[in-house]
């Protein structure tokens, strides 16, 4: 339908799951990708190649999200290089689990960084150009831990919540300039993560999904999708839940 014709977004952590599965959407849907990854050069040069068979212009960039300085010099990148940024998805992100009496300040301290500090890093760095534009749409990825909390997750569940509180007030702040702020708070997505549950954990998962089964990575990208296009041109400061009923 080309509905991102004539756009550019820039999508942190695409190499693989749920960023990789909203690049392809958006490419598909025309759009012209630049995207980040961490370490995986070779999956990201196959993403690379892959977008660009859709006709569209696309790059990957090795950056990480959670430095400030890394933040400027990418978006910087991409402007001299795409000449603008319409759609910004904020989907890196890491977890480091464990229960809070045994958590170090280091697995604080990373996940919070990855998860939250790249949320302002990133979005700090696009507002002048969507600002200049008078246009823009901002993803931030969170997720239902963000919202119902989760033993042993503290940390993610602080980075996740944080995601909220900033991405509504960015939606107040920039919505007179009509740049719209939303979330995507994905539940339990087919992904390295569940991957790697054993089948009694993955039972006991099942049992608290109302669809019982898990999420697809491109069914959260379609929601991506809406919220990116102008399809959603009067949605700003929501959080979509993608996660087959499981928070209601």
């Amino acid at each position: 339908m080309g509905l991102l014709t004539g756009k550019t977004a820039l999508i942190t952590g695409a190499s693989r799951g749920i960023g990789e599965a909203i690049a392809q959407c958006f490419a598909q849907e025309g759009a012209n990708i630049a995207f980040t990854y961490r370490s995986s050069a070779q999956k990201a040069a196959t993403l690379q190649t892959e977008l660009e068979s859709y006709g569209i212009k696309a790059r990957g960039y090795q950056s990480d999200a959670a430095s400030f300085d890394a933040a400027t010099t990418l978006v910087q990148q991409v402007l001299d290089e795409f000449g603008n940024i319409d759609v910004l998805v904020n989907n890196a992100g890491v977890a480091r689990d464990n229960l809070l009496l045994r958590m170090t300040e280091q697995q604080w301290d990373e996940v919070i960084n990855n998860n939250l500090k790249s949320m302002f890093n990133l979005t700090k760095q696009v507002l002048k150009p969507m600002l200049k534009a008078r246009n823009g749409s901002i993803i931030n990825m969170s997720s239902i831990i963000g919202m119902r909390g989760n033993a042993g997750q503290a940390n993610y569940a602080a980075s996740k919540a944080g995601i909220i509180g900033f991405s509504k007030s960015v939606a107040q702040e920039l919505g007179s300039r009509n740049i719209r702020c939303n979330v995507i708070a994905p539940g339990f997505i087919e992904t390295d993560m569940t991957e790697n549950l054993g089948g009694t954990n993955k039972d006991e998962f099942l049992k608290k999904i109302p669809l019982a089964r898990f999420g697809k990575p491109d069914e959260v990208a379609k929601v991506a999708l809406f919220l990116a296009s102008n399809l959603s041109a009067y949605v700003s400061g929501q959080v979509i839940s993608v996660c087959g009923a499981m928070n209601t």
